[in-house]
C-alpha cells in the first residue's frame, strides 16, 4: 500500500467527481480521471489499471441508475455482455505485451466521423426507432460490441462514446443508448479490472478514494442525464467526442 497525502486525495477526489459526472452519460470520463492519476505520480500503465477501479465504481453507480428509470434494454445487453466481458478480458491481457499507442490512429479516424455524422444528423437519436434486429445484422452488431470490448481492455479512452454510438446506429435514442452503454462499459470495465488485479497493476490506496468520488459524482450525473433527457445527451456527447478528438490529436503529434 503506497502512502497518499491528503492533497493527493483531494485531488482525486475532485477530479474523479467531475469525470464521473462526465462518464455516467456519454462516456470519456478517462480525459479527467487518468490524467489527474498521472498528476499524482502513478505510472502510465498504473494509471490506466487504477482508473478502471475507480471507474467500475461509478460506472456500476450510473448503471443501476439507469436501470431504475427503464432506460436499459435487458434482453439485448443481458446477451451481449459475455461479448464484451470476454473482450475486455483479452484486450486487458494483450496490452501488456503490446502498446496500445498502435490504435491511435484508427481510433482518431473513428471519433472524428462519429462527431461528423452526429452533428450532421441533428434529429438522429431524438426518438427510438429500434426494431428486432435481422440475424445478419445482430451477427454483426455483436463484432462490433465485442470489439469495442477489446478496446476497452486494450486502451479505453472513448468506450464509452463507441458503445452508445453504436446503439444509436440501430436505432435507440440517446438517453436509451446512454442505458444501455453504461451497462455494457460497466461489464467491459469489470473485465479488464480483473486482468488488471490479477496482474497485480492496481494501487488501491489511490484507486479507492477516487472511486468513491466518482460514485458520488455518477450519481449525480446519470440522474441529471436522465432528467433533462435526449438534448442534453446528444449535447454532452457531441463536446466529449469532440474533446477525445482534440486530445488524441495531442497524444499523436507529441508522440512523432
Amino acid at each position: 500500500m503506497e502512502d497518499i497525502s491528503i492533497y493527493t486525495i483531494v485531488l482525486l477526489f475532485s477530479f474523479g467527481f467531475l469525470a464521473a459526472f462526465i462518464d455516467a452519460v456519454v462516456g470519456g470520463g478517462g480525459l479527467i480521471s487518468i490524467p489527474a492519476l498521472l498528476f499524482s505520480g502513478l505510472s502510465p500503465s498504473a494509471a490506466i489499471a487504477t482508473n478502471k477501479l475507480a471507474s467500475s465504481m461509478g460506472s456500476l453507480t450510473s448503471t443501476i441508475a439507469f436501470i431504475r428509470s427503464g432506460h436499459v434494454d435487458f434482453r439485448l445487453v443481458i446477451r451481449l455482455l459475455p461479448l464484451v466481458f470476454c473482450g475486455s478480458l483479452l484486450g486487458a491481457y494483450i496490452v501488456n505485451d503490446v502498446s496500445p499507442d498502435i490504435l491511435k490512429p484508427l481510433v482518431l479516424v473513428l471519433l472524428i466521423a462519429v462527431a461528423i455524422y452526429t452533428i450532421i444528423k441533428k434529429d438522429w437519436g431524438s426518438k427510438s426507432t429500434y426494431r428486432k434486429l435481422t440475424w445478419k445484422k445482430a451477427s454483426i452488431f455483436a463484432l462490433i460490441i465485442t470489439l469495442i470490448g477489446f478496446y476497452d481492455g486494450f486502451f479505453g479512452a472513448g468506450t464509452g462514446s463507441f458503445i452508445l454510438f453504436a446503439f444509436l446506429i440501430i436505432g435507440f435514442d440517446f438517453v436509451q443508448s446512454a442505458g444501455n452503454a453504461k451497462f455494457l462499459n460497466f461489464g467491459s470495465n469489470i473485465a479488464a479490472l480483473i486482468m488488471f488485479i490479477h496482474l497485480d497493476a492496481v494501487v488501491f490506496s489511490y484507486g479507492i478514494p477516487m472511486g468513491i468520488a466518482m460514485v458520488l459524482g455518477a450519481f449525480v450525473g446519470s440522474n441529471f442525464a436522465i432528467k433533462q433527457g435526449v438534448t442534453y445527451v446528444r449535447g454532452l456527447f457531441i463536446i466529449v467526442t469532440v474533446f477525445l478528438i482534440g486530445k488524441n490529436i495531442y497524444d499523436y503529434v507529441s508522440s512523432m
